[in-house]
């Protein structure tokens, strides 16, 4: 073990009263009783990733599982969908309240099944209660009738109606496992479906403590479904019930999920992979743009889709950036406490591990520079790894191109925005960027030639996602669709047009007397086809003319 400070010891909770690695029996067994399991089901093991010790024997979910939680998610929510949308909006706020109250013990439960460190942990507390206040005051105005312009004026009335697609499936990964969960499953329950929660084995307590908060605000029960297994076995299964399907992780697993989706007709919202660019204009405090630069590539331990992964660097800044990141970086805290002492936390699993680390070799093996980090620290835990910051990272590399969803950064010295943009866009993935310069015109600029779906000036990821009234989605590779914003309640909603012809039946007066005969389109199509054609056309120009869209 380590005597340097910045490495605290992991806590013994045999001798630390902050300890609590050991979690409550019966806590975890109220959790675990609302996955839809069939008698004597399997169960998998979860561990902590600080120390290796064994969390929760998980029970699993099978097919006919699935099958029957998306049975009993569509019978709720039929009642569901007839409530008006203030009342499901005041679920969504009223569970706003009770994440920030009760956060000290989601906050302990993310670190336990997650390993994040707590100001990170603390990320997916500030998320939910975001997107929660959004939608809970946002839903009634996002999902109202709205008119629009019909064929004839006046005598045509549109109306536009949203309605529920009816059951939600939500495949939510392990690093975000408060925010990527439950964050899709408050838009989808406020525009009136139910849903069917896929939650990362993993991570299951965490998603479990979610929808037993939503159920203390006052969600009835039965709405939220929760199913656990790994997607050979069950995920396709929840694909296959549900009516649009929410999911995050991986570019190779969306795919089959968006096509197995288009197969059935359904709606998908796909957030995938990213290899996230950072660029460093000639003009920035590089001491600014360092700082921002750490948080942008290290929130998490890099296990975020929107940290960043690529960092070019204008060659006039480039040695002086260079310095000041590097030293905030051999700066950061790593360790395993249940406190805000740690900047950063560990990985989550072995296998992760096991990725990171050849990433960092590879990158060696191939010519690389490792300018600080590169190891695992085992002395801290079984899965923590330093800080990595590389460069001369070759084209063949596999941290090139590959994303690899840890804290390794590589830096790129580049000669203009021209070359910075060419190469920031050389990627399949277009998740998200960040451009740091003084000059905001030209940050904007520069981030209107970036494919991305969002781009951050002056930040790294952090503004835009927070920004809960903006879509957040991914370009090329990284996905289909978006969170947040109306756009992503509108994927959880089908359309549907009302038009209504006035005149059809003529006016009458007193008693019924006819006063004008119909006017209705059926008594224009009446007529000669050379007649109405020709008056259709010349309607088409009087429109035109006037102004009417």
């Amino acid at each position: 073990m380590t005597s340097d400070p910045r490495h605290p010891q992991l806590i013994d909770p045999e001798t630390d009263p902050r300890a609590t690695y050991v979690l409550e029996p019966d806590d975890v067994r109220v959790l675990l009783d609302k996955i839809v399991v069939s008698p004597g089901a399997r169960t998998e093991m979860t561990f902590a990733p600080f120390t290796g010790g064994p969390l929760a024997a998980v029970p699993l979910s099978t097919p006919d599982d699935v099958a029957r939680a998306a049975r009993l998610a569509r019978a709720a929510q039929r009642t569901w969908a007839a409530r008006p949308v203030a009342e499901r909006a005041a679920v969504l706020l009223r569970l706003h309240d009770l994440v920030l109250t009760q956060q000290s013990d989601i906050l302990d439960l993310l670190q336990l099944e997650s390993g994040k460190s707590r100001v990170d942990a603390f990320a997916e507390v500030a998320d939910i209660a975001l997107v929660a206040r959004y939608f809970g005051r946002r839903a009634g105005a996002l999902l109202a009738d709205r008119g629009v312009g019909g064929l004839v004026p006046v005598l045509t009335q549109v109306r536009v109606r949203r309605h529920p697609v009816g059951v939600v499936g939500v495949i939510s990964p392990w690093n975000y496992p408060l925010a990527l969960s439950l964050g899709d499953v408050l838009p989808a329950l406020v525009a009136g479906n139910a849903v069917l929660l896929k939650p990362d084995t993993q991570t299951a307590l965490t998603a479990l403590w979610g929808v037993e908060q939503l159920e203390a605000a006052g969600l009835p029960a039965g709405l939220v479904q929760v199913v656990v297994g790994d997607g050979e076995s069950i995920g396709g299964a929840v694909v296959d019930a549900v009516d649009h399907v929410c999911f995050t992780g991986s570019t190779a697993t969306g795919r089959i999920v968006g096509a197995q989706a288009g197969r059935r007709l359904v709606g998908a919202s796909l957030e995938l992979g990213g290899k996230n660019p950072l660029y460093v204009a000639d003009d920035v405090d590089v001491e600014v743009a360092a700082e921002g630069a750490v948080r942008a590539c290290f929130a998490s331990a890099g296990q975020l889709c929107v940290s960043i992964e690529r960092v070019y660097v204008h060659e006039a800044v480039a040695d002086a950036f260079v310095v000041a990141f590097v030293r905030r970086v051999r700066q950061l805290v790593l360790g395993a406490g249940l406190d805000y002492q740690a900047d950063v936390g560990s990985l989550t699993t072995a296998a992760h591990l096991a990725k990171v680390t050849a990433h960092v070799e590879d990158a060696v093996a191939r010519g690389a520079t490792v300018l600080t980090g590169g190891t695992a620290r085992g002395d801290l835990g079984p899965l923590f790894f330093e800080p990595t910051v590389l460069t001369d990272v070759p084209a063949d590399a596999l941290a090139f191109r590959e994303e690899t969803f840890g804290p390794v950064v590589a830096v790129y010295p580049v000669a203009s925005d021209d070359e910075a943009v060419a190469a920031m866009n050389d990627t399949e993935f277009g998740l998200t960027a960040s451009v740091w310069t003084r000059d905001v015109r030209r940050g904007r600029a520069i981030a209107a030639r970036i494919e991305a779906g969002s781009v951050n000036v002056n930040e790294g990821f952090a503004a835009s996602w927070g920004s809960v009234a903006a879509p957040q989605g991914g370009w090329k590779a990284s996905g289909l669709g978006a969170r947040h914003s109306a756009t992503g309640l509108a994927h959880v909603t089908r359309e549907q047009t009302v038009a209504v012809q006035r005149g059809a039946h003529g006016l009458r007066g007193p008693g019924g007397t006819p006063v004008l005969p119909g006017i209705g389109l059926g008594r224009m199509y009446a007529l000669p086809a050379e007649q109405w054609t020709r008056a259709f056309t010349g309607a088409l120009r009087l429109l035109k003319a006037v102004g009417r869209a």
